[in-house]
Protein backbone atom coordinates (compact mmCIF):
# COMPACT_ATOMS: atom_id res chain seq x y z
CA UNK A 1 0.00 0.00 0.00
CA UNK A 2 2.87 2.47 0.71
CA UNK A 3 4.58 1.65 -2.34
CA UNK A 4 1.04 2.53 -4.37
CA UNK A 5 0.57 5.83 -2.37
CA UNK A 6 4.19 6.87 -3.17
CA UNK A 7 3.31 5.85 -6.83
CA UNK A 8 0.29 8.05 -7.22
CA UNK A 9 2.04 11.12 -5.72
CA UNK A 10 4.98 10.24 -8.05
CA UNK A 11 2.53 10.50 -10.77
CA UNK A 12 0.12 13.58 -9.38
CA UNK A 13 3.80 15.67 -8.91
CA UNK A 14 4.51 14.84 -12.60
CA UNK A 15 1.02 15.95 -13.52
CA UNK A 16 0.89 19.12 -11.70
CA UNK A 17 4.60 20.07 -12.67
CA UNK A 18 3.43 20.92 -16.50
CA UNK A 19 1.49 23.72 -15.37
CA UNK A 20 4.75 24.72 -13.02
CA UNK A 21 6.66 24.38 -15.92
CA UNK A 22 4.61 27.01 -18.12
CA UNK A 23 4.24 29.15 -15.11
CA UNK A 24 7.91 29.28 -14.85
CA UNK A 25 8.82 29.72 -18.41
CA UNK A 26 7.68 33.61 -18.69
CA UNK A 27 8.90 34.16 -15.48
CA UNK A 28 12.31 32.73 -16.29
CA UNK A 29 12.57 34.07 -19.15
CA UNK A 30 12.42 37.77 -18.32
CA UNK A 31 14.33 37.43 -14.98
CA UNK A 32 17.36 35.48 -17.09
CA UNK A 33 17.49 37.55 -20.11
CA UNK A 34 16.44 41.05 -18.80
CA UNK A 35 17.28 40.76 -15.29
CA UNK A 36 13.76 41.74 -14.55
CA UNK A 37 11.43 39.79 -11.34
CA UNK A 38 8.27 40.57 -12.82
CA UNK A 39 6.14 40.36 -10.41
CA UNK A 40 3.35 41.55 -12.44
CA UNK A 41 3.41 37.45 -13.43
CA UNK A 42 0.89 36.48 -11.38
CA UNK A 43 -1.24 39.15 -12.69
CA UNK A 44 -0.69 37.90 -16.03
CA UNK A 45 -1.62 34.29 -15.06
CA UNK A 46 -4.91 35.73 -13.99
CA UNK A 47 -6.06 37.42 -16.58
CA UNK A 48 -5.42 34.37 -19.03
CA UNK A 49 -7.86 32.55 -16.30
CA UNK A 50 -10.49 34.81 -16.40
CA UNK A 51 -10.08 35.09 -20.21
CA UNK A 52 -10.73 31.35 -20.46
CA UNK A 53 -13.37 31.30 -17.87
CA UNK A 54 -15.39 34.41 -19.85
CA UNK A 55 -15.12 32.24 -22.71
CA UNK A 56 -16.54 29.18 -21.37
CA UNK A 57 -19.09 30.89 -19.50
CA UNK A 58 -20.72 33.05 -22.35
CA UNK A 59 -19.58 31.37 -25.53
CA UNK A 60 -18.63 27.99 -24.47
CA UNK A 61 -15.36 27.71 -25.82
CA UNK A 62 -13.19 24.48 -23.87
CA UNK A 63 -10.23 26.19 -21.98
CA UNK A 64 -7.65 24.22 -24.10
CA UNK A 65 -8.96 25.91 -27.29
CA UNK A 66 -8.66 29.25 -25.92
CA UNK A 67 -4.73 28.91 -24.96
CA UNK A 68 -3.75 30.48 -28.10
CA UNK A 69 -6.02 33.36 -27.56
CA UNK A 70 -5.00 33.75 -24.05
CA UNK A 71 -1.48 34.03 -25.15
CA UNK A 72 -1.70 36.76 -28.30
CA UNK A 73 -3.83 38.92 -25.82
CA UNK A 74 -1.51 38.62 -22.94
CA UNK A 75 1.50 38.76 -25.39
CA UNK A 76 0.14 41.87 -26.87
CA UNK A 77 -1.11 43.81 -23.49
CA UNK A 78 2.95 42.43 -22.46
CA UNK A 79 4.35 44.16 -25.58
CA UNK A 80 3.04 47.69 -24.46
CA UNK A 81 3.44 47.37 -21.10
CA UNK A 82 6.99 46.46 -21.61
CA UNK A 83 7.46 49.35 -24.29
CA UNK A 84 5.94 51.94 -23.15
CA UNK A 85 6.25 52.10 -19.41
CA UNK A 86 9.27 49.15 -18.35
CA UNK A 87 11.67 50.70 -21.02
CA UNK A 88 12.01 53.62 -19.68
CA UNK A 89 13.36 51.96 -16.50
CA UNK A 90 14.81 49.54 -17.58
CA UNK A 91 18.48 50.17 -17.06
CA UNK A 92 18.10 51.38 -13.79
CA UNK A 93 18.60 49.24 -10.47
CA UNK A 94 16.80 45.98 -10.24
CA UNK A 95 14.93 47.58 -6.98
CA UNK A 96 13.27 49.83 -9.43
CA UNK A 97 11.66 47.60 -11.84
CA UNK A 98 10.92 45.32 -9.04
CA UNK A 99 8.67 47.80 -7.26
CA UNK A 100 7.10 48.79 -11.10
CA UNK A 101 5.53 45.48 -11.69
CA UNK A 102 4.71 45.26 -8.58
CA UNK A 103 2.27 48.30 -8.61
CA UNK A 104 1.81 47.39 -11.95
CA UNK A 105 0.80 43.95 -10.33
CA UNK A 106 -1.19 46.11 -8.13
CA UNK A 107 -3.42 47.94 -10.32
CA UNK A 108 -4.17 44.94 -12.65
CA UNK A 109 -5.54 43.01 -9.62
CA UNK A 110 -7.67 45.91 -8.18
CA UNK A 111 -9.16 46.28 -11.96
CA UNK A 112 -10.08 42.48 -11.85
CA UNK A 113 -11.79 43.79 -8.56
CA UNK A 114 -13.58 45.89 -10.35
CA UNK A 115 -14.71 44.05 -13.53
CA UNK A 116 -15.17 40.55 -11.84
CA UNK A 117 -15.43 41.20 -8.25
CA UNK A 118 -13.89 39.34 -5.39
CA UNK A 119 -16.33 35.97 -5.36
CA UNK A 120 -14.47 32.43 -6.00
CA UNK A 121 -15.39 31.28 -9.50
CA UNK A 122 -14.36 28.15 -11.27
CA UNK A 123 -14.72 26.09 -14.65
CA UNK A 124 -16.65 23.11 -14.95
CA UNK A 125 -16.08 21.05 -17.99
CA UNK A 126 -17.63 17.57 -18.97
CA UNK A 127 -14.76 16.35 -18.70
CA UNK A 128 -13.80 17.65 -14.93
CA UNK A 129 -13.59 15.01 -12.61
CA UNK A 130 -13.30 12.37 -14.67
CA UNK A 131 -10.61 9.97 -14.16
CA UNK A 132 -8.88 6.53 -15.36
CA UNK A 133 -6.80 3.85 -13.57
CA UNK A 134 -3.61 2.37 -14.72
CA UNK A 135 -3.17 -0.04 -12.25
CA UNK A 136 -2.99 1.23 -8.92
CA UNK A 137 -3.31 4.79 -10.19
CA UNK A 138 -5.59 6.97 -10.98
CA UNK A 139 -4.66 9.71 -13.65
CA UNK A 140 -7.03 13.03 -14.16
CA UNK A 141 -8.20 12.97 -17.69
CA UNK A 142 -7.93 17.24 -16.96
CA UNK A 143 -4.77 17.25 -15.49
CA UNK A 144 -3.74 14.58 -18.05
CA UNK A 145 -4.34 16.93 -21.37
CA UNK A 146 -2.87 19.63 -18.84
CA UNK A 147 0.48 18.12 -19.23
CA UNK A 148 0.22 17.62 -22.76
CA UNK A 149 -0.71 21.18 -23.41
CA UNK A 150 2.25 22.41 -21.26
CA UNK A 151 5.02 20.00 -23.08
CA UNK A 152 3.22 21.22 -26.42
CA UNK A 153 3.60 24.75 -25.00
CA UNK A 154 7.40 24.46 -23.75
CA UNK A 155 8.43 22.71 -27.00
CA UNK A 156 7.16 25.60 -29.29
CA UNK A 157 8.94 27.84 -27.24
CA UNK A 158 12.32 26.09 -27.22
CA UNK A 159 11.65 26.21 -30.92
CA UNK A 160 11.06 29.80 -31.89
CA UNK A 161 13.81 30.21 -29.60
CA UNK A 162 16.74 27.89 -31.56
CA UNK A 163 14.81 27.92 -34.85
CA UNK A 164 13.60 31.53 -35.61
CA UNK A 165 15.49 34.92 -36.38
CA UNK A 166 14.23 36.79 -33.47
CA UNK A 167 14.51 33.44 -31.36
CA UNK A 168 18.43 33.41 -32.36
CA UNK A 169 18.35 37.49 -31.83
CA UNK A 170 17.15 36.80 -28.40
CA UNK A 171 19.94 34.45 -27.38
CA UNK A 172 22.38 36.65 -28.49
CA UNK A 173 21.34 39.54 -26.72
CA UNK A 174 21.25 37.37 -23.70
CA UNK A 175 24.90 36.22 -23.96
CA UNK A 176 26.38 39.67 -25.08
CA UNK A 177 23.91 43.03 -25.34
CA UNK A 178 26.56 44.82 -26.77
CA UNK A 179 27.62 42.50 -29.36
CA UNK A 180 23.72 42.60 -30.20
CA UNK A 181 23.53 46.02 -30.86
CA UNK A 182 26.78 46.40 -32.82
CA UNK A 183 25.15 43.44 -35.15
CA UNK A 184 21.65 45.55 -35.35
CA UNK A 185 19.51 43.48 -33.05
CA UNK A 186 17.00 46.60 -31.82
CA UNK A 187 17.23 45.96 -28.14
CA UNK A 188 14.22 47.74 -26.70
CA UNK A 189 11.72 45.91 -29.29
CA UNK A 190 13.63 42.94 -28.76
CA UNK A 191 12.82 43.30 -24.62
CA UNK A 192 9.31 43.98 -26.03
CA UNK A 193 8.99 41.12 -27.18
CA UNK A 194 10.41 38.78 -24.54
CA UNK A 195 8.43 40.41 -22.23
CA UNK A 196 5.59 39.93 -24.49
CA UNK A 197 5.87 36.39 -24.07
CA UNK A 198 6.39 35.98 -20.36
CA UNK A 199 3.33 37.64 -20.27
CA UNK A 200 1.92 35.26 -23.31
CA UNK A 201 3.34 32.39 -21.71
CA UNK A 202 1.80 33.77 -18.12
CA UNK A 203 -1.41 33.99 -19.98
CA UNK A 204 -1.35 30.52 -21.51
CA UNK A 205 -0.30 28.87 -17.97
CA UNK A 206 -3.07 31.13 -16.72
CA UNK A 207 -5.78 29.03 -18.81
CA UNK A 208 -4.19 25.86 -17.48
CA UNK A 209 -4.26 26.71 -13.86
CA UNK A 210 -7.92 27.35 -14.63
CA UNK A 211 -8.78 23.95 -15.09
CA UNK A 212 -7.52 22.67 -11.70
CA UNK A 213 -7.60 25.82 -8.84
CA UNK A 214 -10.25 28.56 -8.31
CA UNK A 215 -10.42 31.96 -9.81
CA UNK A 216 -10.49 35.15 -7.67
CA UNK A 217 -8.11 38.22 -8.75
CA UNK A 218 -5.65 37.51 -6.54
CA UNK A 219 -4.85 33.68 -7.63
CA UNK A 220 -1.61 34.67 -9.37
CA UNK A 221 0.22 35.93 -5.90
CA UNK A 222 1.11 31.79 -4.88
CA UNK A 223 2.14 31.21 -8.45
CA UNK A 224 5.03 34.26 -8.47
CA UNK A 225 6.52 32.02 -5.44
CA UNK A 226 5.92 28.61 -7.59
CA UNK A 227 7.65 30.37 -10.41
CA UNK A 228 10.72 31.66 -8.30
CA UNK A 229 11.38 28.35 -7.20
CA UNK A 230 11.27 26.13 -10.50
CA UNK A 231 13.69 29.37 -12.01
CA UNK A 232 16.12 28.18 -9.76
CA UNK A 233 16.07 24.84 -9.64
CA UNK A 234 15.77 24.66 -12.94
CA UNK A 235 17.73 27.48 -14.38
CA UNK A 236 17.32 30.87 -15.41
CA UNK A 237 16.17 31.82 -19.13
CA UNK A 238 16.11 27.94 -20.28
CA UNK A 239 12.98 26.36 -21.49
CA UNK A 240 14.50 22.67 -20.42
CA UNK A 241 15.17 23.49 -16.81
CA UNK A 242 11.74 25.30 -17.03
CA UNK A 243 9.99 21.73 -17.94
CA UNK A 244 12.68 19.63 -15.59
CA UNK A 245 12.29 22.48 -12.37
CA UNK A 246 8.46 22.46 -12.89
CA UNK A 247 8.19 18.56 -12.95
CA UNK A 248 10.53 18.60 -10.08
CA UNK A 249 8.36 21.00 -7.88
CA UNK A 250 5.21 19.21 -8.99
CA UNK A 251 6.85 16.11 -7.16
CA UNK A 252 8.21 17.53 -4.09
CA UNK A 253 4.72 19.78 -3.32
CA UNK A 254 2.97 16.30 -4.41
CA UNK A 255 4.89 13.71 -1.94
CA UNK A 256 5.28 17.42 0.98
CA UNK A 257 1.28 17.48 1.21
CA UNK A 258 1.05 13.50 1.50
CA UNK A 259 3.73 13.09 4.01
CA UNK A 260 4.32 15.80 5.71
CA UNK A 261 0.91 18.08 4.99
CA UNK A 262 -1.26 20.79 2.68
CA UNK A 263 0.42 23.39 5.06
CA UNK A 264 3.84 22.60 4.89
CA UNK A 265 3.82 21.20 1.16
CA UNK A 266 5.74 24.40 0.12
CA UNK A 267 8.36 24.25 2.59
CA UNK A 268 9.74 20.58 1.52
CA UNK A 269 10.46 22.51 -1.59
CA UNK A 270 11.70 25.36 0.17
CA UNK A 271 14.31 23.36 1.88
CA UNK A 272 15.27 21.70 -1.81
CA UNK A 273 15.48 25.07 -2.97
CA UNK A 274 18.15 26.41 -0.35
CA UNK A 275 19.94 22.98 -0.81
CA UNK A 276 20.35 23.84 -4.18
CA UNK A 277 21.69 27.45 -4.10
CA UNK A 278 24.03 26.08 -1.89
CA UNK A 279 25.25 23.13 -3.67
CA UNK A 280 24.56 24.47 -7.14
CA UNK A 281 23.52 28.15 -7.60
CA UNK A 282 22.79 28.11 -11.49
CA UNK A 283 20.54 25.40 -10.87
CA UNK A 284 20.03 22.11 -13.23
CA UNK A 285 20.33 22.93 -15.88
CA UNK A 286 22.04 26.64 -15.73
CA UNK A 287 21.56 30.05 -16.78
CA UNK A 288 21.27 30.07 -20.77
CA UNK A 289 18.28 30.81 -23.47
CA UNK A 290 17.97 27.48 -25.24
Amino acid sequence: MEFNLALQDLVNGILAGGIFAVVALGFSLVWGIMNIINLAHGAYIMLGAYLAYTLFTFWHVDPFVSIPLAFIVLFILGYFIQRYIINFVVRAPILTTFLLTFGLSLLIINIALVVFHGDVKGITTSYTGTNFAVGPVTISWTKLWTLVAALLITGCMQMFLTRTKTGRAIRATSMDIGAAQLSGVNVAHLYAIVYGLGAGLAGAAGVLVSLSYSLQPSMGDPFIIKGFVVCVLGGLGSVQGALIGGILYGILESFGSQWIGTGLQDATALVVLLLVLVVRPRGIIGKAVA
